[in-house]
């Protein structure tokens, strides 16, 4: 019998002891788009009278990580158990597969008897198992299950989405006076407008909440019920959805165990009180297992932090960023109590990359016009410019994470100890989302990322994540070993030693030149494209000349797939008006047809040749 299958074995197994004995039912109300923004957690502004008298009942995790600033890969990381670092499904709205024979958590819940039901968002990044769910439709509910069967259901409001931040006209009822507009936002009518619309939609939604509370109510449940609520990931406004700090993942779970089931509630659990245990979406997987009676399965990546099967506090919680939308980025984050630690790994783009989808909301294109007119102030300019390698705040002192602490001298104790903390997470994930996206699913040959990752023969996680490490880390004196990378046998060293020297600058590239043409003409696209990109910057007319040739080569979505070109159509995006030559070529690319499974690959390349073409080419 394989280890799997063993695995397995034993699951159904304690699924059907489990079964034997009596199980609460399990509800949750999840939001988009939504940090700890209940009057409830301490917000003042907030007007959540329902959801707060759910939170009298119950505890408020106020130190809650989505793990992901976004939905599609933070529900990916709630279903599967694991970060998708390691199963290859980071980045917003890519689809990749978990392993053979695992499943999703409802799929073991299934397996002990429960009703699960889901209404109705799914938006994952893995393949779906078969058995998943008994419904998940705009009709699934609990009342659809056979009689006595205990149930899991998930019910998903979407009011407190991003595009309803920004859904005109709409009459404010939230004072926007009275807003608090955190010190990386500029104090304009467009973000104060967003932002009471923000918690306008945030009452409406507990409005929601409290008619499903009342239908529990209603079916005599709510003594049986243990109740979750909690949001997908940070507000849906610009610097807070999508990036990993706390102001992007911290979310309030607020958990509701009846006196029937308090013996399944951890030990720091106080009605109507607050908990600051950290804990993330990557917990909620085994969690949830252990209010029905399960282990956690093997794979899992969390810990339980209710249940039979609860397990000691973690001491950290980590995030990610990958690709949003059509732009690549790469970052990483890790907290503490009190700190929380940023390493970019692509720290020569700057955080405010054009969205087309951010950019709908008025507070955006009011911010970077005013960065463009010089009329921001040192915390506001940031998001506009290139980020440092490393970045570390107290969210004590410094709620909204604008003051970097990376370089204090009286700080490198804990700076030590978050970067030791983010290193060794990455070592054991075997963050496959070091690769370019387009080698994630190349390695992988039709297969689940995580296996290939955990491949010492396809994936040298180690290599790769010491020269991710040294090519991003900006320290200057490294020529010599970029240009090692540079000649590697794997092309992830070869990508990573290529974005080293770009990085870095002029100066380098010209060091590097020989190494740069050599990759340019070379095997791997993602290296290429990194060459070309840096020699199109700060090499030759000559250097510059060959490099849009290639780059508008490998734009070509039909020859190349959808990751090559998206990077392609970045770094030409890069190179800004030297691309002009392009311009009737990129009108020209062939549009990518659409297709219901990829996930909006096809509607993120067209994305990139409209602001090419409509914007930096204009």
């Amino acid at each position: 019998m394989t280890r799997r299958s063993f695995a397995a074995s034993a699951s159904t197994l304690l699924a059907g002891r489990a079964a034997e004995t009596p199980r609460p039912n399990i509800l949750w109300i999840s939001c988009e788009d939504m940090g700890p923004h209940l009057h409830a957690c301490g917000d003042s502004y907030s007007v959540t009278p329902n959801l707060d008298r759910l939170a009298a009942r119950g505890s408020i995790y106020m130190n809650a990580w989505s793990n992901a600033p976004v939905c599609a890969p933070a529900r990916t990381t709630i279903i599967s158990g694991l970060y998708p670092p390691s199963t290859g499904s980071e980045h917003m709205r890519s689809m990749t597969r978990m392993p053979a024979g695992w499943k999703m958590f409802p799929g073991y819940l299934r397996e002990a008897g429960y009703y699960c039901s889901n209404n109705v968002k799914e938006d994952y990044n893995l393949e779906k198992p078969a058995g998943t769910w008994d419904d998940s439709s705009k009709q699934a509910h609990w009342r659809n299950r056979a009689a006595g069967q205990p149930f899991f259901s998930v019910f998903n409001l979407e009011i407190t989405h991003e595009s309803q931040i920004r859904k005109r006209p709409h009459t404010l009822v939230h004072d926007p006076a009275k807003a608090r507009i955190p010190a990386y936002h500029p104090d304009t009518p467009e973000v104060r407008h967003d932002w009471a619309q923000y918690y306008d939609n945030i009452t409406t939604m507990d409005g929601q909440a409290g008619n499903i509370l009342a239908d529990l109510e209603k079916d005599r449940l709510a003594d049986d019920t243990i109740v979750l609520f909690f949001g997908d990931h940070g507000s849906g406004m610009p610097r807070s959805k999508r990036w990993p700090y706390n102001s992007g993942l911290n979310v309030s779970i607020v958990a509701s165990i009846p006196e029937k089931w308090k013996t399944l509630a951890p030990k720091d659990y106080a009605a109507g009180g607050k908990n600051d245990r950290l804990v993330g979406f990557v917990d909620l997987a085994p969690t949830m297992l252990s209010l029905a009676g399960l282990p956690a399965q093997p794979f899992h990546q969390g810990h339980a932090f209710m249940g039979q099967h609860e397990r000691p506090a973690r001491q950290y919680s980590f995030g990610f960023r990958g690709r949003m939308d059509e732009r690549y980025d790469c970052v990483r984050s890790v907290r503490n109590q009190h700190f929380v630690y940023v390493r970019n790994y692509m720290p020569h783009k700057i955080y405010g990359q054009h969205l087309a989808y951010m950019w709908e909301t008025p507070t955006t294109p009011a911010w970077e016009r005013l960065y463009k007119e010089g009329k921001l102030n040192a915390a506001q300019r940031k998001f506009w410019e290139k980020k440092p390698a490393e970045e570390l705040f107290d969210l004590r002192v410094d709620r909204d994470e604008v003051n970097n602490l990376a370089g204090s001298a009286q700080h490198k104790a804990v700076l030590a100890e978050l970067r030791k903390a983010h290193l060794a997470h990455e070592r054991e994930l075997r963050d496959v989302g070091l690769l370019p996206e387009d080698e994630i699913h190349q390695r992988s040959k039709g297969g689940a990322p995580y296996d290939m990752g955990h491949d010492d023969k396809l994936y040298s996680a180690d290599k790769v994540l010491a020269a991710a490490d040294l090519a991003s880390s900006l320290k200057p004196g490294v020529g010599k070993e970029l240009k090692a990378l540079m000649g590697d046998r794997d092309s992830a060293l070869r990508y990573w030693g290529a974005l080293g020297v770009l990085m870095r600058g002029p100066e380098e590239v010209g060091a590097a030149r020989t190494e740069l043409l050599a990759l340019r003409s070379g095997p791997a696209p993602a290296a290429a494209i990194v060459a070309a990109e840096a020699l199109g910057q700060h090499g030759t007319p000559e250097d510059l000349k060959e490099s849009l040739a290639l780059l508008i080569r490998l734009s070509d979505y039909e020859k190349h797939g959808a990751y090559v070109a998206m990077q392609a159509l970045n770094a030409i995006t890069a190179l800004g008006a030297k691309a002009a030559p392009l311009k009737d070529q990129i009108q020209a690319l062939p549009a990518a047809a659409p297709d219901p499974k990829d996930r909006g690959r096809a509607d993120n390349f067209q994305k990139l040749k409209r602001y090419l073409l409509e914007e930096v080419l204009a």
